[in-house]
């Protein structure tokens, strides 16, 4: 019973493995079987399944040259290991490899005889039955070699921790751990790829980009990696678009109506050969040509697409290429290859029908007139054209280097030296297997796997520890995904001048090792766009913004779709396509183009602009005038005229003058810390000095005139040195509040960049307003105290009294002051200096003129007025005139009480004053021709009151001083004895004054 289970179960087994028939397998005894996944063929026929009879297994079809060759490579790495005499010695490797027929069904057919041997090994049969042609368990799987065919893969083998060693399918899904729990591979994942096509659309500066993928487990997650390095670049994706080999023809319309509708010139597509072909064709027939082509590794160097009739199209195809290695004798090995030699290959007999387009007799399934064939060049998965034409027999003695097929291009040996190290990688696990030493094992305690009975899932725990130097000298070990770091070969599609052939030219590479920014290195002289063009193509949904502008977003388009905006003042940009202007440092501002920044203009009251010079020239004027008058005041010190205005205090009101004219020099030229300190306290107390002296004096004359009695109490109190005392006490408050101001908030020297965008106005920071008012109002106070006391003494003697033109200077002083305050708020940059400079001029050049011009134009022009007798001619009329006043109202207060009593009038005065009713208007007195007429022979006035006249009889004869003088002190004594003179006798004390 036991036997006949044995028999039954084995039974079993050989159906189920055999269901290929011995043709579609290539199979070798030994002590450990590998096992391998290949595509030699690219599909499946299409076949509708209608279940009225028991299904058959589809038919692969498109013979794929290149797949041959993977596996002969791993046919080649078997042998090589079993020959060497290091590794592995007294063991042997086998091998049973089947076809994918690049499909998942097939794949996991496969699969299923791998799982289906190893779990009858499990059942431990050989003790109950003598299997001669057992053959043992697969302790690994080579492939597969897309990454939708190992995804299916790797979930069966996953179960039963077979290890899966792909030398293709680079999905960066399959490095999750938790899923494809016994998943290797010996090429990059995709990751690095999707990184390195962001990369390379940055170097060339494109940002309109479409992306076409496979819809599988290699496109999708692909494409989905380059978008998010895409977004991280700030590239737009015009459209997305899902692509496959089994795409029915309105799928594929669709997805070529978009790609010539698109402004977009780059595509990025994440796809196989078979899957993309179909597209190319439709692309092909419509002649849609222009675009630029950035290939994964999967078709970069596919033989489907890589076609001469395509390149018109494609011709601008960048590509990614894995690095290529070196296998010694491989190229030997693929020479050798033949129907009747190759015994263990079953596919040997399909290849050699298909290179040499002929059939063997013994073949029945494969006959020439029962399948249709598709020859192809591709290393990367594709085949050619299409025939069903009847084929001549084969003689077996064709020389395989006689015909060029993808089959021998051995020179760039990429998919094939990954399928080499593979095999060399599980060749090495079993090394260190065979080579543990107990205690030092990776198992329990120590322990180690037996070689003889070595298990898939002790292989795996060796694959993930593996470390060994390859035949080329590098390092070989796994991370932790299961993962072999590499770098990338970039490839340009060229065609041939000799054969007109698509050959692939290396531009560039990419080091995954490299940081950031120096991993891409493109060499842009080998690029051919088109096949012929040097100029790099244009991809940007906008064109580009030149320098001095920036991108100005779109409502409702993508980041990439911009337009150009100007930057605007103060700002600049010197890039192409800025996101954003710059700001000038605060002293600099933009150029005209706004391409960089220049330094500002710096503006202040400069001596040498115009207005400076005219300034200072006016000022200049003032100084030397100023000086002209203090000279010849100082030259006629002792003439009358002098001597009335008081000359000590004339002395300092002409230097106080002086300081006003210098002080308007501070605030023209850069504006420094120690002139803006200096300036303003330098103005106000001049101004101040100036006002004061005019005041003392005014106030002076004015209370002595005024006085009843006049006294030695009078002549004291207006000493000269209490005159200088006021001065200084008016001055010292303004002194005051000067230190107070400079001690609290002295004023500095400020760069005003607010005013005006491209101008730093240099001014002075006043430090307190407050206090610049308190300066000012100080000063205008004082003014308007001597604007009183000028205006109360207009009718004192026009020669003794400087009423009239201190009231105009005052006037002056107020209008520009007045003036000054709004002029001063309405203003800015250096035309503030300007106006309180204007203003200082005007009010010192209104002083200077209205109190000395007129004095400088007597002692210079009119000597004859500038005599003591003139002088005491007009003050002797004002006396009378004052005194007849007086009089005339008391007669007029005795009438009235002789009205009222019915009495007669008063007594008029003596004779020396004569009195006569009118009701004239007043006169003035006589010019100053008639007096100085008068003077020849006495002087005579008429005063007129608005009750009557009095006329005054005087006589200054130069001969006759004693007489005159007797002549006044009788008519003062006259005067005194009728109480009507007490005004005449308080002016005789001014006489020796004069």
């Amino acid at each position: 019973m036991t036997s006949y289970s044995c028999c039954l179960i084995l039974l079993l087994f050989t159906w189920n493995t055999s269901a290929y028939g011995p043709n579609q397998r290539a199979q070798k005894k030994g002590d450990i079987i590998l096992g391998g996944l290949f595509p030699i063929h690219f599909g499946v026929a299409a076949k509708d399944q209608d279940l009225k009879s028991r299904p058959e297994s589809v038919e692969c079809i498109r013979y794929n040259f290149r797949g041959f060759r993977w596996l002969q490579a791993m046919i080649f790495a078997i042998e090589e290991i079993n020959s060497s005499p290091t590794l592995l010695p007294n063991m042997t490797l086998g091998y049973r490899i089947f076809d994918t027929c690049n499909t998942v069904s097939k794949a996991l057919e496969a699969t299923l005889s791998f799982v289906a041997q190893n779990k009858i090994d499990s059942l431990n049969l050989d003790e109950f039955c003598n299997c001669s042609e057992h053959i043992p368990s697969t302790i690994a799987v080579v492939g597969a070699t897309g990454s939708g065919i190992s995804t299916a893969v790797a979930n069966l083998l996953g179960l039963f921790y077979i290890p899966q060693v792909s030398y293709a399918s680079s999905s960066r899904l399959l490095s999750n751990k938790n899923q494809f729990k016994s998943f290797l591979r010996t090429i990059p994942n995709d990751e690095h790829q999707a990184t390195a096509m962001a990369d390379i659309i940055e170097y060339f500066r494109w940002n309109w980009v479409g992306t076409i993928a496979a819809d599988d487990d290699y496109g999708r997650p692909g494409i989905e990696k380059f978008r998010e390095e895409a977004e991280e670049r700030d590239i737009c994706i015009d459209f997305s678009e899902l692509i496959s080999q089994y795409s029915d023809e309105e799928e594929i319309q669709q997805v070529v109506e978009v790609i010539q509708n698109s402004t977009a010139r780059v595509i990025v597509v994440f796809s196989s050969g078979p899957d993309l072909e179909p597209l190319i064709k439709e692309i092909v027939r419509r002649n849609i040509t222009g675009k630029i082509w950035l290939a994964s590794e999967a078709w970069a160097s596919s033989s489907l697409i890589a076609m001469p009739e395509f390149f018109r199209v494609i011709g601008s195809t960048i590509g990614f290429a894995l690095k290529a290695g070196q296998i010694p004798g491989f190229r030997e090995f693929l020479q050798k290859v033949h129907p009747k030699k190759s015994t263990n290959n079953g596919f040997a007999k399909e290849f050699w029908e298909e290179t040499f387009n002929c059939y063997l007799p013994d073949g029945s399934k494969n006959s020439p007139a029962s399948t249709s064939f598709h020859k192809g060049h591709e290393e990367g998965l594709g085949s050619g054209n299409g025939t069903s034409a009847f084929r001549p027999p084969c003689t077996g003695d064709e020389n395989i280097t006689s015909v060029e097929t993808p089959y021998m291009d051995y020179t760039h040996l990429r998919i094939s030296y990954n399928v080499y190290l593979a095999v060399y990688s599980i060749a090495h696990a079993l090394q260190d297997i065979y080579t543990c030493t107990p205690g030092k094992g990776l198992f329990t305690n120590g322990s180690c796997a037996d070689i003889k009975k070595v298990e898939a899932w002790q292989v795996l725990k060796h694959l993930r520890h593996l470390n060994f130097t390859n035949n080329m000298g590098e390092q070989v070990d796994f991370d932790e995904f299961g993962d072999l770091v590499g770098n990338y070969s970039i490839i340009n599609w060229h065609l041939s001048p000799e054969d007109g052939s698509v050959v692939f030219e290396e531009v560039g590479h990419y080091n995954v090792y490299a940081k950031k920014g120096e991993r891409l290195f493109i060499n842009e002289n080998k690029i051919l766009w088109g096949g012929f063009s040097k100029e790099v193509p244009f991809s940007n949904c906008s064109r580009d913004c030149l320098p001095g502008t920036r991108k100005g977003i779109i409502e409702g388009e993508p980041t990439c779709c911009f337009e150009c905006v100007d930057c605007p003042d103060g700002e600049y940009s010197d890039e192409t396509d800025a996101s954003a202007c710059d700001k000038c440092p605060e002293d600099y501002w933009s150029n005209e183009n706004h391409t960089s920044c220049i330094p500002k203009q710096i503006e202040f009251l400069a001596w040498t602009e115009p207005f400076g010079i005219a300034l200072t020239l006016f000022a200049v004027l003032g100084i030397f005038l100023t000086s002209f008058v203090l000279g010849v005041f100082t030259k006629f010190r002792n003439t009358p005229i002098v001597k009335a205005t008081n000359r000590e205090l004339s002395y300092l009101l002409l230097f106080s003058l002086l300081c006003c004219f210098s002080s308007s020099l501070f605030f023209i030229g850069e504006p420094q810390n120690w002139t803006c300190r200096l300036r303003q306290p330098a103005f106000g107390i001049s101004f101040v000095l100036c006002i004061s002296c005019i005041l003392v004096k005014t106030n002076r004359v004015l209370l002595v005139f005024e006085a009843k009695i006049p006294t030695s109490l009078h002549r004291k109190w207006w000493g000269l040195n209490l005159q200088f005392l006021l001065v200084f006490l008016c001055t010292f408050v303004q002194i005051v509040i000067c230190v107070i101001w400079l001690y609290t908030a002295p004023p500095s020297s400020y760069r005003n960049h607010e005013l005006e965008d491209e101008i730093i106005f240099i001014t002075c920071h006043e430090g307190s307003l407050m206090a610049l008012g308190f300066l000012i109002g100080y000063t205008c106070l004082l003014a308007a105290i001597c604007f009183f006391f000028a205006f109360k003494s207009r009718k004192l003697p026009e020669n003794f009294n400087e009423a009239k033109f201190i009231t105009f200077s005052m006037l002056i002083f107020f209008i520009v002051w007045i003036s000054f305050i709004p002029a001063y708020a309405s203003t800015y940059g250096k035309f503030v200096s300007a106006v309180e400079v204007i203003a200082i001029l005007a009010a010192s050049f209104g002083l200077l003129a209205c109190i000395f011009f007129n004095k400088v134009y007597i002692i210079l022009f009119k000597p004859s007025r500038n005599t003591i007798e003139e002088v005491r001619c007009s003050t002797a009329a004002h006396a009378f005139k004052v005194a007849a006043r007086a009089t005339l109202r008391r007669s007029n207060v005795s009438r009235k009480r002789s009205n009222s009593l019915g009495g007669s009038t008063g007594s008029t005065p003596s004779s020396s004053i004569s009195s006569k009713s009118n009701h004239e208007d007043p006169f003035p007195l006589p010019a100053c021709a008639e007096r100085q007429r008068q003077q020849q022979r006495g002087c005579k006035q008429k005063v007129s009151f608005g009750s009557g006249t009095v006329t005054l009889s005087l006589s200054f004869e130069e001969p006759q001083k004693n007489a005159m003088a007797n002549r006044n002190a009788k008519r003062r004594n006259s005067l005194e004895a009728q109480n009507s003179d007490d005004s005449l006798m308080r002016h005789r004390a001014l006489l020796p004054l004069q």
